[in-house]
């Protein structure tokens, strides 16, 4: 079956980029949802642990209970709130403080530009009632930027936002409450930062998404897709291959079928824009469920080792091309 090669010098390398914008490891809350861009939960948050990382950040509490033993606190961004010791809960609306256990330890996420989730500004009075009467620990307060990775006024705007929002928190008589705001692009262009946390996410796997006309700071993918031969035959010219007969052999030509196709999350793609593998090959023909077909007779070639490169071909983006992928191809640590 194809695998998946993780680089932990790539991966360390991204982490002491985001520490030495922070200033300080303790500040990184690793972003682990959806199996770490599909890098595989367990395995990064390990390793991330093994780097000093002590917070995490995942989608659900099932994700949670799979990295419980590896960080001091874990942030759940959707899900049931709860009681815990070790994990904190988001709050998205007024419903969610609501229905929350007496005790939970929450985060209030506000709305500050984005319009996706959070506490509207207007509401911001009756959440700090609410979660005085709930009786639940508010123990952070967080934003999300909409633009954080464009050149434009906006990311000032929602600081700007922020800002009255942490000075809201504090008249309203909260304390020790921590304040994050910042996910990858948002730090990475910062000149300084002096929140608690930051939510780093596709940074750490090796991808600035940033323009050219930022600062750039170098990251290295840390994701590797690699798949192996089911069988080669050489085909002759004019002779034609897969579904629908899309490519057609212009010479004599040594063609291999490798065991990687849409069933393991690969994009599909389209045969007349072939996809061209890191080792440039085209992919010849559709991609199948489960396999392609490539010019080559190697027992295993690379199919990407650059995410934002794949997604370049494919029309998308590198957060898109890594969650995509299987959770059940293999991964060894190089």
């Amino acid at each position: 079956m194809a695998f998946i090669k993780i680089n932990k010098q790539n991966f360390y390398h991204n982490l002491n980029q985001i520490a030495l914008k922070t200033g300080s490891v303790e500040k990184i809350a690793i972003v682990l949802k959806d199996n770490a861009y599909g890098h595989g939960l367990e395995l990064m948050g390990k390793l991330a642990s093994e780097f000093g990382i002590r917070h995490a950040v995942v989608r659900k509490t099932a994700e949670a209970e799979q990295i419980r033993s590896l960080f001091e606190t874990i942030l759940i961004l959707g899900d049931s709130i709860i009681k815990d010791e070790k994990y904190s809960f988001t709050i998205n609306t007024l419903e969610d403080i609501k229905k929350a256990q007496k005790g939970a330890k929450v985060e209030l996420k506000v709305d500050t530009g984005m319009h996706r989730n959070g506490i509207a500004l207007d509401e911001l009075d009756e959440a700090f009632a609410l979660i005085e009467e709930q009786g639940v620990d508010l123990i952070g307060v967080m934003t999300h930027y909409r633009s954080s990775d464009e050149l434009s006024s906006e990311f000032f705007w929602q600081q700007k936002q922020f800002e009255t929002v942490k000075q809201r928190v504090k008249e309203a008589g909260f304390t020790n409450v921590r304040v994050h705001s910042h996910n990858t692009a948002a730090i990475l262009r910062s000149k300084s930062f002096d929140e608690d946390l930051v939510r780093v996410g596709i940074g750490i796997y090796g991808y600035n998404e940033l323009p050219h006309l930022f600062d750039e700071v170098t990251l290295y993918p840390v994701m590797s897709l690699h798949a192996k031969k089911i069988s080669s035959k050489v085909l002759k010219a004019g002779e034609r291959i897969g579904y629908g007969g899309d490519f057609i052999a212009t010479e004599d030509m040594t063609v291999s079928t490798y065991d990687l196709g849409y069933g393991d999350g690969w994009s599909r793609g389209n045969s007349a824009q072939p996809y061209v593998t890191s080792e440039g090959l085209p992919v010849l023909g559709r991609v199948s469920m489960d396999s392609i077909s490539l010019e080559s007779d190697k027992e295993e070639v690379c199919v990407m080792d650059d995410a934002q490169v794949a997604a370049k071909q494919f029309g998308t983006i590198s957060y898109e091309v890594t969650t995509g992928l299987s959770a059940d191809i293999a991964k060894e640590v190089i």
